[in-house]
């Protein structure tokens, strides 16, 4: 985990180097000024000379702005390491997520993955902060202070060895009793952010059923758990402060009581105690910055363990050594497949799925809701693998091209269709980049969306709110079609991509397609069969089975499924 981390720091490494230098000499300078303060009482004050006091003040001084200055340097550096850490994992974590496979994807919930990016990150950069320089400063200063007390008086400086033995053993068990509320209370962030997501994207139908009452009680059950665990956690950690307080005053007092009778004895000077008093802070301060740390420390080992989780994540569907990067053509081959979603642990969803598709063909995919008509073609573009068999396209198995050259060439028109901020144009691009304006307005005109572009008064440069939001279910499902098409693949799946559009340009699109791009094998699903009876062959499914392959006509006579689907949609049409 903490290697994984490590990793991150990068080009920061320099700046980290620097504020531990830095700190270092800072803490070297500072425990100097009570040595000084002690020469000036016995030296200057005590001797009644001048010279001694303004001597000792030069210095003290001198050492004062330096240990600011090394102060203010350190702090610096330090900012710019733990954002800067912060910036490089929240890179590596949202580049790696995009290699995920689906099957990664769905270990995770969407607002599990922001909260790594946000909350857990932010943690991480803290605790980094302080571990550089605070966690380095402390202990030397720590360390430094006692040695300086020991010097000063043996006897005395035991009193401070009791003290560190005595919070060293109370912090720990503190943080061991804290840290089990921080493993349990960011899977609660996660819950939190769900909600809010949920209730944002959704707000049209939380405003529809009348449900913001029950939205905003989930919303407070949820905060009421972060809430809790943090009440407790923060009340074992309340131990602290007053674990500190009865050791500064502890010291103080036996201090007071034992440096006084060491004065009236002659083994101690006026500015020897008054260095020791100064030590005292020192020491105790020290101590209390590290807990502070050890707090943050404790409570970023949680964040940091969840965000090692995705970057060592390793993706089921990787490109293999020596991965062909050319599909020839759009041929495919299913060769007696059989899948489930996760692998040997539950019931398959295809089984024993043998097909074969020519390159150009038209093939239309039909079944009941949960036939797997979706799983099967996600197959074909290596969104999933196999369990047992292969598809192949083009004569070679999917698993031996490449991923980006196989996902450019099989282009998916996905059941849910998503359009992202950001002008037609610009959405239209994400086929091709490079594509024209005349390449997108073709694409359109393919897909019968130039018809609504052309009415808007801006055309292709019209801006497309976030999710789609200010185009119907129809347009949109045109313009994820059209940015399709501008990949010019050899395989185009369209995943019940025009259900939110009439009859008639449903048609029309397919017309469009037999005309202008008959290479292309195209596979269309969908729940009508009026969208795929005009298809060269189709295939129908029946709870992950192939029930039957054949035309149109085909089907009506042999197939049963086929026929029933057939029979009640046209009597839906009559009764309309």
């Amino acid at each position: 985990m903490i290697k994984t981390l490590m990793k991150e720091i990068k080009q920061y490494k320099k700046d980290s180097i620097l504020t531990i230098v830095f700190a270092s000499i800072e803490v070297f300078m500072e425990i100097l000024i009570p040595l000084l303060m002690a020469g000036l009482i016995d030296k200057g004050i005590e001797g009644k000379n001048m010279n001694e006091v303004i001597h000792y003040g030069i210095l003290m001084f001198i050492i004062a702005i330096g240990t600011l200055s090394l102060g203010f340097l350190a702090g610096k550096f330090a900012a710019r390491a733990s954002t800067g850490l912060a910036a490089n994992l929240r890179d590596k974590m949202y580049t790696h997520i995009q290699t995920f496979s689906f099957s990664n994807i769905d270990k995770y919930s969407t607002a599990g993955l922001v909260t790594r990016l946000t909350t857990d990150v932010t943690n991480v950069q803290n605790a980094y902060q302080m571990l550089i320089r605070i966690c380095i400063r402390s202990p030397l200063v720590l360390i430094c202070a006692l040695s300086m007390a020991l010097m000063i008086n043996p006897e005395l400086s035991m009193v401070f060895v009791v003290a560190v033995i005595f919070l060293i053993c109370v912090l720990g068990i503190i943080m061991r009793m804290a840290m089990k509320y921080f493993n349990d209370v960011f899977p609660k962030y996660d819950d939190l952010n769900e909600s809010v997501q949920e209730n944002v994207v959704g707000i049209r139908v939380v405003k529809s059923f009348v449900r913001e009452k029950y939205e905003d009680e989930k919303f407070k059950r949820a905060a009421q758990n972060i809430y809790r665990l943090f009440v407790k956690a923060e009340s074992v950690l309340a131990f602290n402060s007053p674990a500190m307080m009865l050791s500064v005053y502890s010291c103080i007092l036996l201090l007071s009581w034992l440096g006084a009778k060491s004065i009236v004895g002659g083994s101690l000077t006026t500015g020897e105690l008054t260095s020791l008093f100064s030590y005292t802070m020192n020491i105790m301060m020290s101590l209390m910055m590290l807990s502070m740390a050890f707090v943050m420390i404790t409570m970023s080992l949680a964040s940091a363990r969840r965000i090692s989780e995705v970057i060592n994540e390793k993706s089921d569907l990787v490109s293999p050594e020596n991965a062909i990067k050319t599909v020839k053509n759009g041929e495919i081959y299913f060769h007696h497949v059989t899948f489930s979603y996760q692998h040997g642990s539950q019931e398959p969803v295809l089984r024993d799925i043998d097909l074969h598709i020519e390159s150009g063909e038209t093939i239309g995919i039909i079944g009941g809701t949960g036939s797997a008509k979706s799983s099967l073609v996600s197959l074909i573009s290596r969104l999933y693998d196999v369990d047992k068999g292969c598809v192949e396209v083009a004569g070679v198995d999917v698993r031996n091209y490449d991923l980006e050259v196989l996902r450019d060439e099989v282009s998916v028109v996905l059941q849910k269709n998503v359009l992202f901020s950001g002008t037609i144009l610009q959405n239209l691009r994400w086929g091709n980049e490079n594509a024209t304006l005349e390449e997108c307005q073709q694409a359109c005109r393919l897909a019968c969306a130039d018809e609504f572009i052309e009415r808007f008064e801006d055309g292709y440069n019209t801006y497309i709110e976030q999710g789609g939001s200010n185009v119907s279910g129809g347009q949109k499902q045109r313009l994820c079609i059209a940015r399709a098409l501008l990949k010019k693949p050899k395989i185009l799946i369209l995943d019940d991509s025009t259900s939110a559009v009439d009859t008639a340009t449903d048609a029309s699109i397919q017309q469009s397609f037999a005309k202008h791009i008959p290479d292309t094998t195209k596979i269309i699903i969908s729940q009508r069969i009026s969208s795929v009876e005009q298809a060269d062959r189709i295939i129908v499914l029946n709870d992950g089975v192939v029930d039957g392959f054949a035309t149109h006509e085909e089907l009506l006579k042999t197939n049963d499924i086929y026929q029933n689907i057939y029979e009640t949609q046209k009597k839906g049409k009559e009764d309309d």
